[in-house]
């Protein structure tokens, strides 16, 4: 991968990311996280504390979902690596939520595995497409 791709992939991947997380969040807020958790949310977000994790996490994705793709040049190979990573990262904020908070409720770990799944595919494959479209390889499987 190059250094461009890896840019190319990296924007693309993060305004999925963004855009779906955002769509998310707003609409899923007030109806599933705060009847669930509510008691251990903040009134609001910490912005420093989510563009970090969106810089970090969006690395994570382009380095182990997308870059193994575009060594095949393939889309779909993006798009399980990245459910895969998804789950596994989701899996570990929630299952040790689970693991250690009293009352924190399974529907909303599995609702967040299922999330994180998703979201993170979107974003890997989305990466991985303009990756290979810049590249001059649209046409991946």
């Amino acid at each position: 991968m190059t250094i461009r791709q890896f840019a190319v992939a990296y924007v693309a991947g993060g305004l999925v990311l963004l855009v779906l997380d955002a769509a998310w969040l707003s609409t899923m807020a007030a109806r599933l996280y705060r009847p669930a958790i509510g008691h251990l949310m903040q009134p609001a977000f910490d912005v420093k504390a989510a563009a970090l994790f969106y810089v970090l996490y969006l690395a994570g994705v382009v380095f182990f979902a997308v870059a193994p793709a575009l060594d095949v040049r393939s889309w779909t190979v993006a798009l399980g690596r990245g459910a895969l990573l998804g789950l596994i990262a989701y899996a570990t904020y929630d299952l040790t939520n689970q693991a250690t908070l009293k009352d924190w409720p399974w529907h909303l770990t599995l609702i967040d595995l299922a999330w994180g799944s998703i979201l993170t595919a979107a974003a890997a494959a989305a990466g991985c497409g303009a990756a290979l479209a810049f590249s001059g390889d649209a046409a991946g499987r």
